[in-house]
């Protein structure tokens, strides 16, 4: 049986922790009736299935494969705990679960967690007894809410159109890990580029005056800091300079240490909380120094005009849906993306496991991080979606390879975005909250048309036609080739900017185009335009790209999209990434020279 059996929170890593994916019970709760029936109790209930963790019930590695509707769920496990482990405290760690979570050990209630996207986590200690532990989970995932954050998971059963089968509970690892009282909760890493400093902030469970914590950075093999900072409350900060060190000072060109796609470099950090002479918790993490702004119409890396090449990335597997079937899937899809000729991806509509942005970090892969959208605009979808931005900059923060943030997009979730204020303050109140959360990166304020304050004028635009419909080709050409034919276009009879909101010089990037429809095999779908063969396909790239490059007012692109998911047969790769044509030859386009090199 396959599961995930990597770490799975590679920013803050430990010795001590127990993976718990694989085999649990499973049961359908159709009638909502476990909870009032103490599910949760030993012998008041019979899971009558069984189901591979962490994939969802709906996928073909969950051993289910249901894909209809059951808005409750219930989990259950037994498990036991190292007894190495004695004295310390005990964590229990959820990746993600889709979309509320009731969590028991031992016939008692835990916790609870509310958002489908990002991780959460309880000190279980106190609830466990001697030998063997149970574990039951309650999952509430709302079929038919479009109120919800739900990205392309479709309320109706039936896949269709954008619309994808959805994933109904645990779908990221659930794991253990064991603690000294007094440990590192929180670990946030500030790189300055301008002045060679990494700005570390971080925080302790508890506030102690005995306790020090012992920093040693290594870049390529060389100790560059090993530090002590005494604590006297729980948070701290701290900043040290790198570029100082003596192979900083000798010649060492900027990029030879700084992060880019094409030379990724990273810092290695060790971290020890030190109590009366004894290690009491001991970390492994590391940064990259990466800077990202905007200036005179470009996008800026590590103060350097950079164009971006992105692609589309839903983060979809036949076999598992969100969740890739094995770490190395996500190392092959940034793999075949670079192969192609991309340095980067947009993940569409979800927000991707961390050991995505793991190997993103290690392998030089630029990401724009999105977050599912609710299809539906209320009260109660404004505070949904703003909780799990929250949480998501709180967990993906460190990560050098992402360098913005896109919190809305097409108007999803703000379908009168144009000229209903409520809808534009949701708008500027996420642009605002993000860049509270993280002044590092930049915002995009709803990726598509009808922008409100934003870092990146992020255009959509699939008409540029099948080769035959040469008018509008040259239509759309024209469209995108200036800043005025750009502004005064509208995609989908949509304006770029909404009412009352003006273009104020960003970049601008054509962020979803292309999207040709080709059929392999006995795959059936659409596209937005077709072709019927791989040299076809490849002239189409072709075709589309050329005009891309010609513009005068782009600063990138991000074309859709990397692979086929489901219905859709419009990209560069089939849902099982296999190529539909010579990867080189799509990289050959991809490398074409452009207005945005400097």
């Amino acid at each position: 049986m396959m599961h995930r059996k990597e770490y799975p929170r590679p920013q803050l890593v430990r010795k001590e922790w127990q993976n718990l994916n694989g085999t649990w019970q499973f049961n359908f709760d159709d009638q909502n009736e476990g909870t009032k029936q103490k599910w949760y109790k030993e012998n008041t209930k019979t899971f009558d299935k069984e189901i591979n963790v962490p994939f969802a019930y709906q996928t073909q590695l969950s051993g289910i494969a249901d894909p209809t509707f059951h808005d409750v769920v219930w989990y259950k496990r037994e498990f036991s705990v190292p007894e190495n482990w004695s004295g310390q405290r005990v964590i229990l760690h959820f990746g993600a679960v889709d979309y509320r979570a009731w969590v028991y050990i031992n016939e008692k209630f835990v916790g609870f967690h509310e958002g489908g996207n990002t991780s959460f986590s309880f000190d279980i200690t106190d609830h466990l007894t001697e030998g063997t532990q149970t574990i039951v989970v309650k999952v509430e995932d709302p079929s038919t809410d479009e109120t919800i954050p739900r990205g392309k998971q479709y309320w109706i059963e039936e896949s269709d159109g954008i619309w994808y089968t959805r994933t109904t509970g645990i779908w990221q690892t659930v794991w253990l890990e064991a603690v000294h009282s007094v440990h590192l909760s929180k670990l946030r890493f500030t790189p300055d580029v301008d002045r060679g400093e990494i700005g570390v902030e971080f925080e302790l469970t508890e506030q102690a005056n005995d306790v020090d914590v012992q920093f040693e950075i290594v870049f390529k093999g060389e100790r560059i800091v090993k530090d002590i900072v005494s604590t006297h409350e729980a948070f701290n900060r701290r900043t040290f300079n790198l570029y100082n060190h003596k192979i900083f000072r000798t010649g060492f060109h900027h990029d030879g240490w700084n992060w880019t796609p094409e030379n990724p470099n990273l810092f290695d950090v060790k971290i020890k909380v030190i109590q009366n002479n004894h290690v009491i918790d001991e970390i492994e993490s590391y940064f990259g120094m990466r800077k990202v702004h905007s200036e005179n119409g470009m996008i800026y890396l590590n103060n350097r005009p950079y164009y971006q090449k992105l692609v589309l990335d839903q983060g979809y597997w036949p076999e598992g849906l969100l969740t890739a079937p094995s770490d190395q899937d996500l190392i092959k899809d940034i793999e075949l993306s670079k192969e192609l000729g991309f340095n980067g991806c947009r993940k569409h509509q979800k927000v991707e496991d961390p050991r995505f942005l793991y190997w993103a970090d290690q392998l030089g892969f630029l990401v724009w991080g999105e977050c599912a959208a609710s299809p539906s605009f209320s009260e109660n979808a404004v505070a949904r979606l703003t909780k799990e931005w929250i949480e998501i900059i709180e967990r993906d923060y460190n990560h050098p390879s992402v360098v913005a943030w896109v919190p809305l997009n097409e108007s999803w979730g703000v379908p009168n975005i144009r000229d209903n204020h409520q809808q534009q303050h949701h708008s500027l109140a996420m642009y605002h909250l993000i860049h509270s959360l993280d002044s590092t990166r930049l915002v995009v304020s709803n990726d598509g048309w009808e922008l409100t304050k934003t870092d990146i004028c992020a255009v959509h635009n699939y008409n540029h036609g099948n080769k035959d419909e040469i008018a509008k080709y040259e239509k759309y050409k024209e469209d995108i080739s200036t800043v005025d034919g750009i502004l005064s276009s509208k995609p989908a009879r949509r304006s770029i900017y909404a009412n009352g909101f003006n273009y104020e010089g960003e970049p601008i990037l054509l962020t979803e185009f292309g999207g040709i429809g080709f059929k392999v095999g006995e795959d059936s779908g659409w596209g937005y335009t077709s072709v019927n063969n791989a040299e076809e396909f490849i002239a189409d790239y072709d075709r589309i790209m050329q005009a891309v490059y010609s513009s005068k007012a782009l600063f990138g692109y991000c074309y859709t999209q990397l692979t086929d998911v489901e219905q859709e047969i419009n990209g560069l790769l089939t849902y099982d990434r296999k190529p539909k044509c010579e990867l080189k030859q799509i990289k050959k386009i991809n490398d074409m020279w452009h207005p945005g090199v400097i």
